[in-house]
């Protein structure tokens, strides 16, 4: 019988060192706490940095898209889609994924409904700069898509405005030619056409440049 008990107690004081084992990994590994480590930190802060792209059917809409959701304080940018992306219209809108459903919804309530959503970070694309910066030594030109403004670096004075087949770009060129680019009139209060927006662009790039605010 006393071997018999033996047995029993060694049995349970075994069950009982194997569960205590147990919960210490447990609480080492696989709690809570263990979940909201620097691993949890980093998918946080990759998820927070992802981006996606909107892609839409003509550029007026990207347009009107751009200004409604920056009006509505989105931090968005309108860039240049990748080659495979492009349906007729050369621009998108580069914006937080974790912001997709709050931006969709938004867009949706105006009225405009984007063609597709891309998630950068699954497909692996990387969206290609609107603005293109030539530096001509006394001279510099910001090209944006289609349009391009040439300034003097020195006076900062427009020099040349081209490109572009908007029947607006010569009354935008006889306007900003000739002026200093703070006391030119913004492109945006000048035409409405794409070749004025893309032109907008440039002129804001250029006036980063100016201030040294480039980013």
């Amino acid at each position: 019988m006393k071997g018999f008990l033996n047995k029993i107690f060694d049995k349970v004081d075994s069950c009982v060192r194997k569960n205590n084992s147990v919960g210490e990994n447990d609480g080492a590994g696989s709690g809570q706490e263990a979940s909201d480590g620097p691993g949890a930190d980093k998918s946080n802060l990759q998820q927070q940095a992802a981006r996606g792209l909107l892609i839409f059917a003509n550029t007026t809409e990207v347009i009107r898209a751009e200004e409604i959701l920056k009006s509505t304080g989105y931090q968005i940018r309108v860039v240049s889609p990748p080659a495979q992306y492009r349906t007729g219209c050369d621009l998108a809108i580069d914006f937080p994924l974790v912001e997709q459903v709050g931006i969709i919804r938004c867009l949706k309530e105006e009225k405009i409904v984007p063609i597709d959503v891309l998630p950068l970070s699954a497909e692996r694309l990387e969206p290609l700069r609107l603005c293109r910066i030539t530096d001509f030594g006394d001279y510099l030109m910001v090209k944006a898509a289609n349009m391009k403004i040439t300034l003097h670096k020195l006076t900062w004075k427009i020099v040349n405005i081209s490109g572009g087949g908007c029947p607006d770009v010569p009354y935008l060129a006889a306007e900003m030619i000739g002026k200093r680019l703070p006391e030119a009139p913004h492109p945006k209060k000048l035409g409405y056409t794409l070749c004025a927006y893309s032109l907008s662009v440039a002129y804001e790039e250029a006036l980063r440049i100016m201030e040294g605010q480039r980013c």
